[in-house]
């Protein structure tokens, strides 16, 4: 419920290369105070056009570049009615990978339409610890445009960081270009 999440921080863009949450920095709390961690993104509109949204995790060092192993299905339904989907899509797929993991599929989402933007939230589990993996899971839906034809794309992206160090900063950035508007809200969830 409710009660149970803190609002830890929140971040706003305004053309910002990315939104970027790190233990210890600016009040923001990563550790073993919360088993669960919530990140919510509210709008998020690129500056650039045909572009993703996508994290990356910091374990220990300077660079957002944990090891990663994910895997992502998804959901499309045309405005028009005309083409929708169900499936696995393997495209968006990190195998072993210290790339930034795109949260939303096809990666079209568009700068020129304003209406055009992603929302939805990403869980991480037990971040600080040093025995375990780091799971994590994210939801998010997109207006994404593509030729003429315009789209709501729910994606599923689930994985983990393949290390035992803690992870002490999450990172969140376009595929290209800044972070033109939106908010990322994170909250520790407390032990039920």
């Amino acid at each position: 419920g409710a009660s149970s999440m803190v609002l830890i921080k929140t971040l706003t863009a305004s053309s910002s290369a990315n939104l970027t949450f790190v233990d210890g920095a600016s009040s923001v709390v990563l550790d073993d105070t919360y088993p669960v961690y919530l990140f919510k993104f509210i709008n998020m509109h690129p500056a650039t056009n045909n572009v993703g949204f996508t994290v990356n995790f910091r374990d220990g060092s300077t660079a957002y570049d944990a090891v990663k192993t994910t895997t992502s299905f998804g959901a499309y339904h045309s405005e028009s009615g005309s083409e929708a989907a169900l499936g696995y899509n393997a495209g968006n797929d990190l195998a072993q990978s210290t790339a930034n993991q795109t949260l939303n599929h096809y990666n079209t989402v568009n700068a020129n339409e304003a209406d055009s933007s992603i929302s939805g939230y990403l869980h991480l589990f037990n971040p600080s610890s040093t025995t375990f993996v780091k799971h994590f899971m994210s939801n998010v839906n997109s207006m994404n445009q593509e030729n003429t034809s315009r789209y709501s794309v729910n994606s599923y992206i689930s994985g983990y960081c393949n290390v035992t160090a803690a992870i002490d900063g999450v990172q969140f950035a376009m595929t290209s270009g800044n972070i033109d508007a939106g908010t990322i809200k994170l909250y520790g969830i407390k032990d039920s």
